[in-house]
């Protein structure tokens, strides 16, 4: 069906931080599939995690136990809690859609009968389904599919004043935002934004929901990036770094968030399947071994100064190694498709600006060289 453009290249091979096209052509990935592949493509020990679980088990219902989709919730907790158990419980399904959709139900089923409204953020992305598009302060994304599911309302973004106020009624349930919008335009929120968020979120007993899709499992340079902020939330939502490509989201909740839940309530026959959740602990081992919190820092950090420094570059927003580097009188769809034509993969996240979010695994070199790509190409 016709919902993306006709594509301007066909990949048919990756490796590390390398796309190959069917001619054979090579191109620096600065894109990841949208933050997906964040340690490269075709990674071995996900490649072969991947070849001995679909030889052992593939697929089982939830109706029984497997052994992996645990140890993976297990340490997903962890990671949540900065290293130490964060205390809290996981439901695992295919996408960063279903996970907010996960949260969306928990948060009806624990507030209660009455309470159900969801409020978000302007420029937020929360999905495509009925509901995370009404949750996706984005109203041009709404219009074609209206009447959407009632109880969302949203405020402008970075606005705890405004946020506060459309969060006064009794009717309200949670707050999902963020830590940086990034189909939004890679915006981060502000500290003491999150911050206040958290404190009203308690006062008034909502749920604070973070969706952490796009920036979660280490590309901010924090495993999550509500983790600069200083605070922490009641639900967490993931997914796209998750499976380096396999199609998994989970959604994190707060044990006794997560006892709202009773067996019926919410369900998905993909989620959590051992094919899947076999990736994922592949993926969590070498994420942690390689640190990439830390790698995303000090490669985000290289990243950005280099961008900084082009002349047409006017500044640089993001954190860790998603970035935005908006453009002075230079039109970024007309940027992207000279990029890709150069031979480097990435996007333009806005009229004005072109999205960064190499692998986490990225070199040095890797860096350097996409660097004079887009030096090149602004220069034309």
């Amino acid at each position: 069906m016709s919902t993306y453009p006709d594509p301007a290249v066909t990949f048919v091979r990756g490796e590390g931080s390398r796309l190959y096209d069917a001619d054979g052509r090579g191109y620096l990935d600065f894109l990841s599939g949208l933050a997906v592949t964040s340690l490269g493509h075709a990674h071995p020990a996900v490649a072969d995690a991947i070849c001995d679980q679909a030889r052992t088990l593939l697929h089982v219902s939830n109706l029984y136990g497997t052994t992996i989709g645990p140890e993976v919730a297990t340490t997903l907790d962890r990671l949540v809690g900065e290293g130490d158990p964060a205390g809290g419980r996981v439901f695992f399904c295919n996408s960063g859609a279903e996970a907010n959709e996960c949260a969306f139900k928990l948060a009806r089923r624990w507030a209660g009968p009455g309470r159900h409204v969801v409020v978000s953020a302007y420029g937020s992305f929360h999905g495509r389904t009925l509901a995370t598009l009404h949750a996706t302060g984005q109203p041009e994304k709404h219009e074609p599919f209206q009447p959407l599911p009632e109880g969302f309302r949203h405020v402008a973004w970075n606005d705890a004043a405004a946020l506060e106020k459309a969060a006064s009624g009794d009717d309200v349930a949670a707050v999902i935002l963020e830590a940086v919008q990034g189909e939004g335009g890679v915006n981060p929120a502000a500290p003491d934004y999150f911050q206040a968020v958290r404190r009203m979120c308690d006062e008034r007993g909502l749920l604070f929901i973070v969706d952490e899709v796009q920036t979660g499992l280490g590309r901010t340079g924090r495993w999550f990036g509500y983790q600069h902020f200083g605070v922490q939330p009641d639900v967490v939502t993931m997914a796209k770094a998750l499976g380096n490509g396999v199609p998994i989201g989970a959604c994190w909740a707060r044990e006794e968030v997560a006892a709202a839940f009773r067996p019926g309530d919410h369900a998905t026959t993909f989620g959590g399947q051992p094919l899947a959740t076999a990736a994922a602990r592949a993926v969590l081992r070498v994420m942690q071994d390689e640190d990439v919190p830390t790698r995303a820092r000090t490669a985000g950090a290289r990243l950005g100064k280099g961008l900084e420094a082009i002349p047409a570059v006017a500044d640089v927003r993001g954190l860790g190694l998603l970035l935005a580097a908006r453009l002075d009188n230079v039109d970024a769809k007309q940027a992207a498709a000279a990029a890709l034509d150069a031979g480097l993969v990435v996007n333009p996240v806005s009229p004005t600006a072109l999205r960064f979010a190499p692998s986490l695994l990225v070199s040095d070199d890797e860096i350097d060289e996409a660097l004079g790509i887009v030096v090149e190409v602004l220069k034309q």
